[in-house]
C-alpha cells in the first residue's frame, strides 16, 4: 500500500504517515514516520541516500536543527516515532512501554522497508539516541542479510545500566521475576534534571510539547525495563553488524541534579565509560567518537559540541 504523506505538527516541510503495525490488547498499534521535504527542494528522489532517526525512552522527534542539517548534507531525512512514542501513542496505551526490544525491531523494519521499497532509495543510513540506540543495534544485527542498513551513528547509546555491578546483577534478577508477574509495575520515577533543563519554560534552548516529552519523564515500568536490560545482555555477547558504526559519546558524565554545575557540558543520564567499554562488541567496524561539552543528547547540546558532534557524524557518513 502506498503510504499516504499529510503534514505534520512541525509545520513546513514536514510531513508524516502512519505505519500499521498490527492489533494488541491495548488497541491498534502504529508507528508514525515523518519526513523532510521543503517545499521547491528535490529531497525526496532515491538518488539521495535516506537517514532514518530514531529517540529514545521518554522522547519523539521534534529536533528540526536535525532534519535541516541532514538535508543540507544531501540525505532525504526521515524520522520514527516508535509504537506507543510522541506521535504514534494511541488512547489507552501506556507511554514507551514493551515488553521486549523486539517490538520495535518490527517498526523500523516497517520503515526500512517503505523507505526501500516505495521509495526506492539505494543507501540507508540510521541515526539513533539512547535506548533508540540499543534498539537499533540489536535490529541491525538481526537483519538476515547485509545492505539494509548501510551505516548507523549511536549518540549516546544506552549500553548499560548506570549503576554499581551489584546493584546491576541484584536489579536485573528481580525484574526477571517481577517483569512477567507484574509487567506495569512502576519501578522508578521522579524528576529528572536533564530532562527539566531542556525546555525553554525552564531556562533551555529547545521548545517541544511537553505531553509527548514531560520535563518529569514517564514512569519506569518492570517488564519494560526488562526488556533492556535482556538487549543489554544480548549485546554484552558480542553482536555482529555488518555496517560500519558510529558511537558517540560526551567527553564526561555527572549527577543528574540541578545543582550540578556542568549540567549543560556532560552526559547525566548515562556513563560514558561504560558506553566506550561495550562499542566494541558491535561488529568489525566501529568507531569513537567524543565530544567535549556534550549532553545525553548531544544534538541537544550547547552550540559549540553540537556543532562538533553533527560536523563530526556527517563527515564519518561522508566516507563510511
Amino acid at each position: 500500500m502506498t503510504a499516504r504523506w499529510e503534514p505534520d505538527v512541525l509545520g513546513d516541510g514536514f510531513e508524516r504517515t502512519t505505519l500499521e503495525l498490527g492489533p494488541a490488547p491495548d488497541g491498534p498499534v502504529v508507528a508514525t514516520l515523518v519526513r523532510h521535504r521543503p517545499e521547491g527542494s528535490d529531497v525526496g528522489g532515491p538518488t539521495r541516500p535516506a537517514l532514518l532517526y530514531v529517540h529514545g525512552f521518554n522522547d519523539y522527534f521534534f529536533q528540526r536543527h536535525l532534519a535541516e542539517r541532514a538535508t543540507a548534507e544531501g540525505y532525504a531525512f526521515h524520522a520514527i516515532d516508535l509504537r506507543r512514542c510522541g506521535r504514534s501513542l494511541r488512547e489507552g496505551q501506556v507511554p514507551h512501554f514493551v515488553t521486549e526490544l523486539t517490538e520495535h525491531a518490527a517498526d523500523l523494519t516497517a520503515a526500512a522497508r517503505l523507505l526501500r521499497r516505495e521509495t526506492g532509495h539505494e543507501r540507508l543510513v540510521v541515526m539513533a539516541h539512547s535506548t533508540g540506540g540499543l534498539t537499533a543495534s540489536l535490529w541491525a544485527h538481526s537483519l538476515r542479510r547485509a545492505g539494509v542498513v548501510d551505516a548507523l551513528v549511536l549518540n549516546s547509546p544506552w549500553f548499560d545500566l548506570r549503576a554499581r555491578w551489584f546493584h546491576r546483577v541484584v536489579s536485573t534478577r528481580v525484574l526477571d521475576l517481577v517483569g512477567p508477574l507484574d509487567p506495569l509495575r512502576v519501578v522508578a520515577e521522579g524528576p529528572s534534571a536533564y530532562s527539566h533543563h531542556l525546555h525553554v519554560d525552564h531556562g533551555g534552548r529547545w521548545e517541544y510539547d511537553l505531553a509527548l516529552k514531560p520535563a518529569g519523564g514517564f514512569p519506569v515500568r518492570a517488564s519494560w525495563l526488562r526488556a533492556v536490560r535482556r538487549g543489554q545482555a544480548r549485546l554484552a555477547q558480542g553482536l555482529r553488524i555488518s555496517a560500519p558504526v558510529l558511537v558517540a559519546t560526551s567527553a564526561g558524565s555527572g549527577p543528574n541534579r540541578l545543582d550540578n554545575p556542568d549540567l549543560d557540558r556532560q552526559d547525566t543520564v548515562l556513563d560514558v565509560a561504560q558506553i566506550a567499554a561495550r562499542a566494541p562488541l558491535l561488529g568489525p567496524d566501529v568507531t569513537l567518537m567524543t565530544v567535549d561539552g556534550g549532553i545525553h543528547d548531544l544534538a541537544l547540546s550547547a552550540p559549540q559540541p553540537r556543532a562538533e558532534y553533527l560536523d563530526g557524524s556527517f563527515a564519518w557518513l561522508a566516507s563510511a
